[in-house]
């Protein structure tokens, strides 16, 4: 059945005309969810602002300290006060409870999101779930349609029979170490084994992959991805971790820090932590963080890129010390990816939020010789990948979407990683997945892309 806007509420004076209910979530893993989006060319404060859905009993009042910055969103899980049914409504309200600023009404649960397109000035239709993130307006979700992968067809296993077993997931390459976690809690530095594959490093007690603990030395952190900044392995590693395998049934999204370089014992303890729970929308703990990727502060001033929490251009010096570069990461229950400054305090900013046009991302990776991130789905996509550019716009846009090469089964493939350009013979180059499944005793694998 079609979705219906409710009737326009009274005029009123900025800023209330420009927030608007932009997506509605009634069912499925995240339901219960309502987005706001501002419309607007100033930032507005929403604190007390009321939530409610077709009874007027029920609300839920948006914290104080909240605002929206021009052409943002935020969600709100509305669930502890009310449920959102398969015929209701969906309305807000200025603090005084009963001035109607938006409304929106259905009658049919949404199949995954009642979305506006465009964002916060469309008509509302049924969408992929974006919370968060720019809503998903396109064909298919984009706008690109998958096209043959841009490498060799073929495919060839990476590793040694039986050496990893399951929960092998994010990769990351540094010359000649392929870093990989694994989200049973453990990170592994693998070196080349002299035929086009990787092996574990039978150094500093890395034989069997390390053990991944919380500052302090407990825990056991759901490690899914992993990536480095400029300074490399003496910078430290950072891992991707959507909960603690010691309270598996709570969400802990979460970026830690662990050195590398020192120490021959056989587990890690972090350096820093950085939960960035409390400022995301909500996701199940098994749905968090299965994706991360660093770029530099430079290549995105060089590229314009938009800072969302302003508005206006990223400027890295409004951040503090911090690694001099901005963390993206993914999102597998929403396929949403979200830019993250980590400041050398344990404060961390967030300054985008992407749609990736994906039901799920499983991996990230910025390859700098293109100028592209890449976004990498699982077999819950068909083992699509997709890339990504800064547009003129400053914000990151779909430049293209690639099936998986043709030689390759649609795997469990949760990690993803590119060669760097000193690798490129005969125009092409090394391209590695680890397959969460380690199907046939095999969590590694090999292939090639154009240069």
């Amino acid at each position: 059945m079609a979705a219906a806007l409710l009737p326009a509420p009274a005029a009123q004076a900025a800023p209330a005309d420009d927030i608007r209910i932009n997506e509605v979530v009634t069912t499925g893993s995240i339901d219960d969810s309502i987005e706001l989006f501002n419309k607007g060319t100033a930032t507005v404060d929403v604190s007390g602002w009321i939530l409610k859905d077709d009874d007027n009993g029920s609300k839920f009042k948006i914290p104080s300290g909240t605002s929206l910055a021009p052409g943002t969103a935020r969600a709100f899980d509305v669930d502890a006060a009310f449920g959102l049914g398969s015929a209701d409504k969906a309305r807000l309200y200025l603090p005084d409870g009963s001035t109607l600023v938006d409304g929106f009404g259905w009658s049919s649960h949404s199949g995954p999101s009642w979305s506006r397109c465009p964002d916060g000035t469309g008509a509302f239709g049924k969408a992929a779930l974006t919370l968060g993130a720019p809503n998903d307006c396109g064909s298919g979700g984009g706008g690109t349609t998958p096209v043959a992968w841009p490498g060799g067809s073929s495919v060839a296993t990476a590793d040694g029979q039986g050496v990893f077993g399951q929960d092998l997931s994010g990769l990351y390459q540094e010359g000649p170490v392929l870093w990989a976690a694994q989200n049973s809690g453990r990170l592994w530095r693998l070196v080349r084994d002299g035929s086009g594959g990787w092996r574990p490093d039978t150094a500093n007690g890395w034989s069997s992959g390390k053990t991944l603990r919380y500052p302090g030395g407990s825990g056991s952190p759901d490690g899914e991805a992993v990536t480095l900044t400029a300074a490399g392995a003496a910078g430290g590693a950072y891992v991707a971790a959507e909960r603690n395998g010691d309270a598996s049934g709570t969400s802990r999204l979460s970026v830690l820090r662990y050195d590398v370089t020192t120490g021959s014992g056989g587990s890690l303890t972090a350096t820093k932590e950085w939960n960035l729970t409390a400022g995301l929308p909500a996701v199940g703990s098994n749905q968090g963080f299965e994706a991360i990727t660093w770029i530099p502060d430079a290549t995105l001033t060089a590229a314009g890129f938009k800072d969302e929490s302003t508005g206006a251009a990223y400027d890295p010096n409004r951040y503090g010390a911090h690694t001099g570069g901005v963390f993206f990461l993914g999102v597998e229950g929403t396929g949403t990816v979200y830019g993250h400054v980590l400041q050398d305090g344990g404060a961390a900013a967030r300054v985008a939020t992407i749609a990736s046009g994906m039901s799920a991302v499983m991996e990230l990776q910025w390859e700098p010789q293109a100028a592209r991130l890449w976004l990498v789905c699982d077999d819950t996509c068909d083992g699509r990948h997709r890339t990504m550019k800064i547009g003129a716009s400053g914000t990151f846009a779909p430049t293209a979407a690639y099936d998986r090469p043709s030689g390759m089964p649609d795997l469990n493939n949760e990690g993803f990683a590119l060669a760097g350009s000193d690798e490129c013979a005969g125009g092409a180059k090394p391209v590695y997945w680890s397959d969460d499944g380690n199907t046939g005793g095999h969590a590694l694998r090999r292939g090639t892309i154009a240069c």
